[in-house]
């Protein structure tokens, strides 16, 4: 049984001072969680937000608070005081957050044993909250499940006839409002509606690189460098497939650098080496691979990969659920592995002059999906 988390080391300078940063995996994690958007934070202590806490140990539950806040110096960089946090941590000790129901629950890694503290016959704090996270989630999961039986069994109508008009519907259909949110679709469960025969790649998750790491600041630059003109059209585009294998016919590829923990994207020469490998010609853009899992992780913490039966009729489509695959937890390191595969690819859609609509959308073949969600279940619907 697992439940999300993120982690905080906790230096001697921060131990002395009781103030932590607030790194960019721990404003990932609250900010999917409902807990605080440091973005929308203004600086200063009046600004600063209070969330209930709690300091977990195998033995005790201590309410405490945590202050979450922007100071006005050092940029604004995101800051947090735990309240009593020296009570169950050293210098050097890492520690968890877990979110739940609003609150976060503090728990030191490296003096208790959650895997210990679950198996123990004994009730302990730690045993309890593990467990009322995972009757939370399988509740959940149940009541999805039974209303796409009750919805998506027999034929219906897809809103229109278009490659996302089964996704539209089936998000229709369960309430879920159009949106562009990063967060999962159904109360924590993310959907992926795919046609049953379709070679198309499921897509994880879209992210734009980190501009301030890359070289190229934007999108539109992107396009005006290594872009193209399509008939029609009196400015450039830039519609393609990016992976690591090797450069794309613009020449651009990506490349895991496990030294600096990014994804770059490249410019390459196309003409093979006398080695097999191709020549860099220079930067493009960059991603943050712990972001990157960050983005992984809240948005497939748990996943409905939904296979759908389709037929056409005259000009509309008609559609109903024939299998279900329930993934969770997916195994981070395997994203860079993946990557450096080529299995996991970038689609770039770079195609208006404002920028907008831009997107960068991480895919994977379902074949491979079992590699990223070793975790799963299926569901036979028809």
């Amino acid at each position: 049984m697992q439940v999300s988390f993120a982690t905080l080391q906790i230096t001697p300078t921060g131990y002395k001072k009781s103030i932590l940063d607030a790194t960019v995996p721990v404003r990932a994690y609250l900010l999917a969680n409902g807990i605080h958007d440091y973005n929308a934070q203004p600086k200063g202590q009046e600004h600063k937000k209070i969330v209930h806490s709690f300091l977990l140990t195998e033995c005790e539950k201590r309410a405490t608070q945590t202050s979450v806040y922007r100071p006005l110096t050092k940029d604004g960089d995101p800051r947090m005081w735990i309240y009593g946090l020296k009570e169950i941590v050293n210098p050097d000790d890492i520690f968890a957050l877990v979110a739940y129901k609003e609150k976060l629950y503090i728990i030191n890694l490296t003096q208790t044993s959650i895997e210990r503290a679950f198996v123990s016959p004994l009730e302990n704090p730690i045993k309890e909250l593990i467990t009322d996270i995972h009757r939370v989630e399988i509740s959940v999961s149940e009541e999805l499940l039974g209303l796409i039986k009750e919805h998506m069994s027999d034929w219906l109508p897809a809103e229109l006839l278009a490659d996302t008009g089964v996704g539209r519907t089936v998000e229709t259909l369960l309430g879920i409002p159009m949106n562009d949110s990063k967060n999962p679709d159904y109360k924590g469960i993310e959907l992926k509606s795919m046609r049953v025969g379709s070679n198309t790649r499921s897509a994880l998750f879209t992210n734009a690189p980190d501009w301030s790491l890359s070289k190229c600041k934007s999108g539109r630059e992107i396009v005006n460098k290594y872009g193209y003109f399509r008939p029609g059209l009196n400015h450039k585009t830039l519609q393609v497939t990016v992976s690591a294998l090797k450069p794309n016919p613009q020449g651009l590829a990506l490349n895991v650098n496990g030294i600096d923990k990014w994804l770059e994207m490249n410019y390459y020469d196309t003409l093979v080496l006398s080695n097999g490998t191709f020549k860099k010609i220079d930067d493009v853009a960059v991603w943050s691979l712990m972001y990157l899992h960050d983005r992984l992780a809240e948005k497939h913490h748990e996943t409905f990969w939904i296979d759908v039966e389709s037929r056409v009729r005259g000009n509309y489509e008609e559609f109903r659920v024939t299998k279900i695959e329930h993934t969770k937890n997916p195994i981070l390191p395997q994203f860079d592995l993946l990557l450096e595969q080529g299995k996991i690819k970038v689609d770039l859609m770079l195609a208006r002059p404002s920028g907008s609509g831009d997107t960068y959308s991480f895919k994977l073949p379902s074949k491979y999906r079992p590699l990223l969600f070793p975790e799963r279940e299926f569901y036979v619907i028809n």
